[in-house]
C-alpha cells in the first residue's frame, strides 16, 4: 500500500479506510490488552498514536518497537476517543525497518540544547528541532514568495570570490595549492599563478558588490546562499557558515530602503504564524513563553525610524539616569548588542530602524551624507536579537567612492568590475543584508544560533 504523510493523516476524516504510515517510534507503552504507538514522521509536530489490540503482532516484533525504531504500519483510520487529537489508526501490520538500542542519544526527555549540539545528526528527529527546521523551510519559501512577488529577480552570485566586500579580511581562502610545498617569491610571499584561479580566492562573506551589477542592469534583484566568515566569535549569534538574503534596487532612496526593509520582514512573520501555527504553538509551549504575542506585535507595531545620533543622544541620558552598560556609547562609537535592545525593548519597546551611521564605523561603498560625517546606512534592531538587517544607500559617485576607498586603503586590484558600474552609467542605488539564521532565531525564540542551522559551522567544530 502507497504510504501517507503522517500531516495528512490527522486531517482526513474519512474514518474507515485503510492507510499506510511509516516513521520513527517517538513512545511506545504496553500493556496486556494493548499497545499504544506514537509515531512521527517528520511532516509536522504531531503524532499519529497506533493502537495495536493484543494478538495483532507477535510480540518479538512488539519488543523491537522501541524510542527512535523506524516501522512501517498498516491499519484503518478511525475516530479516536482519547483528548487532544481526532484520529488514530488501529493496527494491522507493523514492519520493523530499523531497530533502536538503548545507547540512543535522543531517547530521553530534557536534554539541554548544548547536549544535543554533540548529537546534531540525530537532534533532528526530536520535537523542537523538526519544529525549528520546518519553520526555516517555510521562511525560506516565504522570502522567495515576497521577492517574486514584488518583481525581483533572483540572481546567483559567486561563492569563490577574489573580493572582500566588508574589508575585513576574516575570509576563509580556496586553494588547489599543496600546503606543504608553497611557492614563494623573493620577499617570502606565497605565489598564487600555479593556483587553480591563478590567484588568490575565497569564499565568499557577502554577494552584495555582484548583487550591485545586477541592480544596475535588472533593476531589482536579490540573492539568497551561503557565506562564511572566518572570525573567531563563540558566541550565541555568530557562524562561520550561514545563508544571507541581500536584495539590491537600482533608482531607490533612503526612506524607500527603510519601507522595502520593514515591509519584507513583516512579510515574512505574517507567513510564519500563517504556516508554521502548530510548530510555533509547541515552541511557544516549551522554549519562549513570549513567542507568539512577539511575533503579532512586530505586524502590529510602525518600526520607529531613529538616527545614530539620537540614539546616542537616548543611551547617554539613560546612562545619566542610573542605566549601567558594559560597554560605552559615545558618538562614533559601534553600538553594542546591549545599546540595540535597550533602545528596542526597554526605550521604544518595537523595532527601530536605526540611521545615519558615523562613515568611520561603516563600509566604504555607503553613501556620504552631506555633513561629510554620516552615511545612509540603516540597521533594523530586533527585540532579544538586535540588529537583523544592515543595508544602506550605495555610493554611486565614481570620485565619491574612488576617494573613500584611497583614504580606507581597501584592496581594489581585483575588482575594477565593481568600479566599472560607477564609470558607465552610474545610477541611485540600494539594498540591505539579512542574515537567514538571525531571521530564524527571532521567528522560533531559539537562544542560540547553532539550533536553527541543521549542522552549525564554528571556531574548532565542523562536524557532520
Amino acid at each position: 500500500m502507497k504510504r501517507t504523510k503522517i500531516v495528512d493523516v490527522l486531517r482526513d476524516t474519512e474514518y474507515g479506510k485503510d492507510v499506510c504510515v511509516k516513521g520513527w517510534v517517538r513512545t511506545h507503552r504496553s500493556s496486556k490488552a494493548v499497545d499504544f504507538i506514537a509515531l512521527n514522521d517528520g511532516s509536522t509536530i504531531k503524532n499519529v498514536q497506533v493502537v495495536v489490540d493484543a494478538g495483532i503482532v507477535d510480540d518479538e516484533t512488539l519488543k523491537q518497537i522501541t524510542t527512535g525504531a523506524c516501522i512501517g504500519v498498516t491499519g484503518k483510520l478511525v475516530e479516536s476517543p482519547a483528548k487532544g487529537q481526532a484520529s488514530e489508526i488501529h493496527c494491522e501490520n507493523i514492519e520493523v525497518y530499523g531497530v533502536c538500542g538503548s545507547d540512543y542519544p535522543m531517547q530521553k526527555k530534557g536534554q539541554t540544547f548544548e547536549y544535543m549540539r554533540q548529537y546534531a545528526h540525530l537532534r533532528l528527529r526530536t520535537n523542537t528541532f523538526g519544529a525549528v527546521m520546518r519553520i526555516r523551510h517555510n521562511m525560506a519559501i516565504a522570502i522567495h514568495s515576497y521577492f517574486h512577488e514584488h518583481g525581483f529577480f533572483y540572481f546567483h552570485s559567486p561563492i569563490v570570490t577574489a573580493s572582500d566586500c566588508e574589508g575585513a579580511g576574516q575570509m576563509f581562502q580556496v586553494t588547489t595549492k599543496n600546503l606543504y610545498d608553497l611557492k614563494k617569491d623573493d620577499e617570502g610571499k606565497i605565489v598564487y599563478d600555479d593556483d587553480f584561479f591563478g590567484k588568490q580566492t575565497s569564499l565568499t562573506v557577502s554577494g552584495q558588490l555582484e548583487g550591485e551589477l545586477g541592480a544596475t542592469s535588472l533593476g531589482a534583484i536579490y540573492t539568497f546562499g551561503p557565506t562564511f566568515r572566518a572570525e573567531n566569535s563563540n558566541t550565541p549569534r555568530h557562524l562561520a557558515e550561514f545563508w544571507m538574503i541581500e536584495p539590491e534596487v537600482a533608482f531607490i532612496d533612503l526612506n524607500d530602503l527603510m519601507d522595502l526593509e520593514e515591509d519584507f520582514i513583516k512579510y515574512c512573520v505574517k507567513w510564519a504564524l500563517d504556516n508554521c501555527r502548530e510548530d510555533l504553538e509547541f515552541l511557544n509551549q516549551f522554549v519562549d513563553k513570549t513567542l507568539i504575542q512577539r511575533l503579532e506585535g512586530v505586524l502590529k507595531e510602525t518600526f520607529v525610524r531613529l538616527t545614530y545620533t539620537k540614539g546616542v543622544e537616548i543611551l547617554q541620558e539613560a546612562v545619566k539616569n542610573g542605566r549601567k552598560f558594559e560597554f560605552p556609547c559615545n558618538w562614533g562609537d559601534d553600538l553594542a548588542s546591549e545599546h540595540e535592545r535597550y533602545l528596542v525593548e526597554e526605550y521604544f519597546k518595537k523595532p527601530v530602524i536605526m540611521t545615519d551611521y558615523p562613515k568611520d564605523i561603516k563600509a566604504f561603498y555607503m553613501k556620504l551624507n552631506d555633513d561629510d560625517k554620516t552615511v545612509q546606512g540603516t540597521d533594523v534592531l530586533f527585540p532579544q536579537i538586535g540588529e537583523i538587517i544592515g543595508g544602506s544607500v550605495r555610493e554611486e559617485n565614481y570620485d565619491k567612492l574612488m576617494s573613500e576607498i584611497d583614504r580606507r586603503q581597501v584592496p581594489m586590484k581585483d575588482m575594477w568590475w565593481y568600479l566599472d558600474t560607477r564609470k558607465y552609467g552610474t545610477c541611485p542605488h540600494g539594498g540591505f543584508g539579512l542574515g537567514f539564521e538571525r531571521l530564524i532565531l527571532f521567528v522560533t525564540g531559539m537562544q542560540n544560533i547553532r539550533d536553527v542551522i541543521p549542522f552549525p559551522r564554528t571556531p574548532k567544530s565542523a562536524d557532520f
